[in-house]
């Protein structure tokens, strides 16, 4: 399951909007080990293209060391899709890397609402995984009894 704040939700669904009609790019990276996205970082795409995203090479490697220095890993990689359903692609399956990474995809392809989805893509294999959007991370993992009383 990808559990991701509300705000960075919004962050990757304006930055689909603002790319459109062209495939918007990006990661959330978030502390080593613990798939908990925090900061959000839009790329280019390097194609330019409404149909197929590319990170740029030189861009890539920065980001990746900026995350490597500060000790983070790219917990969500996305994209959008601007004519079709938020389900990855042949290419986009061929290129994913980061096995621990949740591949999220963004469907603008209807004006006024957009559809989000998140994969685990691994060796070639797709699998379909809920997201939760909190507010916060703060309690996102526990049950309303595990909340201390007030008293």
């Amino acid at each position: 399951m990808l559990t991701i704040r509300h705000d960075l939700v919004d962050a990757m669904v304006a930055h689909a909007r603002r790319d459109h009609p062209d495939e918007a790019c990006g990661v959330v990276a978030g502390p080593v080990g613990s798939n908990r996205p925090e900061r959000f970082i839009e790329m280019a795409n390097a194609e330019r293209s409404t149909t197929f995203y590319r990170f740029d090479a030189a861009e890539q490697l920065r980001v990746w060391r900026a995350m490597d220095a500060a000790d983070e890993e790219p917990v969500v990689i996305y994209h959008s899709h601007t004519a079709t359903e938020a389900y990855p692609s042949r290419t986009d399956i061929s290129y994913a890397s980061q096995p621990d990474a949740h591949y999220v995809l963004i469907s603008t392809r209807k004006p006024d609402t957009h559809e989000l989805r998140s994969y685990r893509i691994i060796d070639g294999e797709v699998t379909e995984e809920p997201v939760d959007v909190v507010e916060s991370y703060m309690f996102s993992h526990t049950g309303a009894d595990d909340v201390p009383d007030a008293s």
